[in-house]
């Protein structure tokens, strides 16, 4: 069996291969992997520009107070005063607006009394106060967004400012998914005593939207050669980029799935890791599809997909981080025994205690079929192949999850 590490450096090296590009409206581009850096095509602001609603004036004007202006015209945003001012003269100004030539300071409205064309300065300003120097954001050329950048809200901003309509983005991975099992109906039927409801391809596919692939849901295949062989020449012919694989991925009697794969010329790399739940998790390609099976129990597929094929997915997107250790520092809520050779992940509560510090308190039910107390947890408590017992309030480490989107996976107050 695979460690841990060992599985997950697999995957990502696996993912390793030249990023496919598409030209995106900047709209569609929320989520999405700069394929270059984004240069400035102009210059922000503009020109010099009126942080607050008043008037500009030279400074040298209202040096002395109180100072008498004649007023010769009026700046808005979109609406700039042509002209230029010269001593002894001013302008209304409004937030937005471009400064006349010949002005370089605002005197804000508070500051200042009309009485006709006649303003009267009543506090002194300092040279530049309250403008907005011409390039103060961003000069054009500039290289402001870096390739690989994840374009959220502020990025897709920035870009707007520096006049992008579109965007060269990563494109998006396509990532089959296709359960299997004769026992398996969709939610909604009625089940007989030997069949339940599929469950796990609402999750993965849940998953993968959000690490930024496109998902194509191939349905179920029942326990036999010909629908598990047609199913993945669907995902061959739709040019999927990763097929996804639910149950069947051991090597027991009813298990057909790896046979199949390999019967369609899979190159499988590897199907055991050492760890629990989740150890039956087989990985390989066939051609330039790669393979993930996860296995048939719920817990199982969903820890296995958050480890290794989110990881995985957000490689192919153009994250550098892919690989990035989940965990986070905790202390343990009670007691645990020694671990064998096998990476456990315990279904855990997480709070905060006084001191602010996660404090993990695993479920006493582990079954990997349990997805109730999945949908319980904040956490996952990591205990190390060979580790001793732990006592209460000693170190540990969790993966929250919180970070993929459980509903209530958030930690708890103390």
């Amino acid at each position: 069996m695979l460690s841990v590490d060992e599985a997950l450096r697999r995957l990502l090296a696996s993912a390793e291969r030249p990023r496919l590009s598409e030209t995106v409206p900047l709209a569609q581009a929320h989520g999405r992997r700069l394929v270059h850096p984004l240069a400035a095509r102009r210059t922000q602001p503009p020109a010099n520009l009126s942080a607050m609603d008043g008037y500009a004036v030279r400074a040298a004007d209202i040096a002395t107070i109180p100072s008498k202006l004649k007023l010769i015209g009026t700046s808005s945003a979109g609406h700039g005063f042509d002209g230029a001012i010269a001593p002894g003269e001013t302008v209304r100004i409004f937030t937005g607006a471009r400064v006349p030539e010949g002005a370089d300071t605002i005197l804000i409205q508070e500051d200042a009394e009309a009485n006709g064309d006649i303003i009267t300065a009543k506090f002194s300003e300092p040279l530049g106060r309250h403008v907005r120097g011409a390039g103060l954001d961003f000069k054009e050329g500039d290289v402001l967004l870096e390739a690989g950048r994840l374009m959220g809200p502020a990025e897709l901003a920035l870009a707007a400012a520096m006049n992008h309509a579109t965007l060269d983005v990563v494109r998006k991975p396509l990532v089959a998914i296709l359960a299997t099992g004769d026992e398996l109906l969709p939610p909604g039927s009625a089940p007989g005593p030997d069949q339940i409801i599929a469950s796990n391809n609402f999750a993965v596919g849940a998953y993968l939207r959000q690490a930024g692939a496109d998902v194509l849901d191939l349905g179920i295949a029942g326990d036999n050669f010909t629908a598990l062989e047609a199913a993945i020449r669907r995902a061959r012919d739709a040019k999927a980029d990763v097929l996804v694989t639910l149950g069947g991925a051991s090597v027991g009697d009813h298990d057909l799935v790896q046979s199949a794969l390999k019967r369609e010329g899979m190159e499988l790399g590897f199907w055991r890791i050492a760890m629990r739940p989740g150890k039956p998790f087989m990985h390989g390609r066939i051609d330039d599809m790669l393979i993930a099976g996860l296995p048939g129990n719920p817990v199982s597929a969903i820890v296995c997909c958050v480890l290794f094929v989110l990881p995985m997915i957000r490689a192919l997107c153009g994250d550098s981080a892919a690989g990035h250790d989940p965990t986070i520092a905790a202390v343990l809520g009670e007691d645990v025994p020694a671990n064998d050779v096998r990476q456990d992940y315990l279904r855990a509560r997480l709070r905060h205690d006084s001191d602010g510090l996660p404090v993990a308190t695993s479920f006493k039910r582990q079954d990997s079929s349990m997805l109730g107390i999945l949908a319980e947890a904040q956490g996952l408590i990591v205990r190390l192949p060979h580790a001793p017992p732990a006592k209460k309030g000693d170190p540990c480490r969790v993966v929250p999850l919180d970070q993929y989107g459980f509903g209530r996976a958030s930690i708890l107050a103390t």
